[in-house]
């Protein structure tokens, strides 16, 4: 590592339940209010669990046009517009970089969900034919089809002629996406890479998969406190939906244009358990692997750890896998470090929720606020770590842990580090 391309994020960008952009949704959880309610995108009677974190988004409002509408899923509109709002942010002019130096790496869980489902309804004349004709589907059905179309509607966006490709691997994508940019960061094969993570999957065909396997929480009456990661009464987690989308700059790069600079990307790993397609063993051992693994590729010991960004869904299961985890990994002192989870807030958008999260990491060191986990009234007593109850707090943030856990048996850690000079 030592005479690796270090990589920093330059430019934040998201799209998330409670208000659109990265500001508003920094308000939302550092002052610790949830945006989860009963769905509104569909009618959520025939179902199991009728709560979820939506988005109120306005696509025209947010610079898109009637084609572009037309042409794209909500998850794309989604990753479009968190794009621009990095690339904003980033302040770095595009127009004068080599387009084949910049690249693009967007993860997504589900890719494009709802219009997936709304063309196949028209198609098979909603579910009662089972043979269909495409004839009678929009002319982009095949976009929504694939999800490489993702991909290329950021590239469109940001003029990026260089990598660009989508990483699928469920609940993990935001984290593996932007662990992969920063790889072609460091091997040199870009300049500049957009990255991070979009889902929309509030559908028909997501709410009753996971009531099948009974995942999500079926507390409708109390859509607002719904979300309770590592609480004694969790019994599911609540969908979302969403994005965050990066600019990554090599560190020089970033200096010599005295860019803005919210964290390094210092370490990430990631494993699987090839175990059990949704099952997690109780002792965090995969999990654990992928933090040691993270840790070392920073060059950090347990103990610089300041801030843990949970997985945090609200499952029993999950909840208990990753507190056994952090204390096999970090020893000791995980019953030192502060612990949340921001699913609390907004909910689990899949393949997005780990992207959004690298924005909560990367916004918690900028402004020195370790956000809350929202709903924590009685600890379960497995979960014996400082989960951060309600409130927020205040504290400089050196290094900061994010984890992610996936269906498929995927476990993804990345350690963010304060950039240098940064005040607290």
């Amino acid at each position: 590592m030592s005479n690796a391309r270090r990589v920093v994020i330059t430019g934040i960008g998201v799209m998330a339940p409670g208000g659109g952009g990265a500001k508003e949704f920094w308000d939302l959880i550092s002052a610790g209010r949830t945006a989860t309610r009963r769905i509104t995108l569909l009618d959520p009677e025939p179902y199991r669990s009728q709560v979820a974190g939506e988005c109120d988004f306005d696509p025209a409002a947010h610079g898109l046009g009637p084609q572009e509408i037309r042409r794209m899923d909500r998850a794309a509109q989604f990753a479009v517009v968190a794009a621009r709002e990095a690339v904003a942010d980033s302040e770095l002019e595009f127009a004068s970089l080599d387009p084949g130096r910049i690249g693009v790496a967007l993860g997504s869980a589900v890719g494009c969900t709802m219009k997936l489902e709304e063309e196949y309804v028209v198609i098979s004349n909603g579910g009662r034919m089972w043979l269909t004709d495409h004839e009678y589907a929009v002319p982009h059905f095949y976009d929504y089809f694939v999800p490489s179309s993702l991909a290329a509607e950021v590239a469109w966006t940001v003029g990026a002629e260089g990598p660009t490709s989508v990483v699928s691997a469920g609940c993990t994508s935001g984290l593996d996406s932007v662990g992969y940019a920063a790889d072609l960061l460091r091997d040199g094969d870009a300049d500049v890479v957009i990255t991070g993570a979009t889902d929309a999957p509030i559908a028909g065909i997501t709410l009753a998969c996971f009531d099948a396997i009974k995942a999500t929480t079926p507390r409708n009456d109390e859509p607002g406190t719904a979300s309770r990661p590592f609480d004694r009464s969790r019994n599911g987690f609540v969908l979302g939906e969403g994005s965050a989308m990066f600019v990554l700059e090599e560190y020089e790069h970033a200096r010599r244009r005295g860019a803005h600079i919210y964290a390094e990307i210092s370490g990430y790993a990631s494993r699987c358990n090839a175990y059990h397609m949704t099952g997690l063993r109780a002792d965090g051992r995969e999990m654990s692997a992928a933090i040691t693994a993270a840790l070392d590729e920073a060059r950090l010991p347990g103990t610089a750890i300041d801030y843990i960004n949970a997985h945090g869904s609200g499952t029993r299961q999950n909840d208990r896998h990753e507190t056994a985890a952090f204390k096999s990994s970090l020893g000791e002192h995980a019953y030192r470090t502060p612990v949340s989870s921001i699913k609390s807030m907004v909910g689990h958008s899949l393949g997005a929720i780990g992207s959004i999260e690298i924005a909560a990491c990367a916004l918690a060191i900028e402004h020195g606020i370790v956000p809350p986990t929202a709903n924590l009234h009685e600890p379960d007593p497995e979960c014996d770590l400082d989960y951060v109850p309600l409130a927020a707090r205040e504290r400089r943030l050196d290094a900061v842990l994010s984890v992610g856990s996936g269906f498929g048996g995927f476990q993804s850690a990345m350690v963010l580090t304060r950039p240098e000079g940064a005040a607290s």
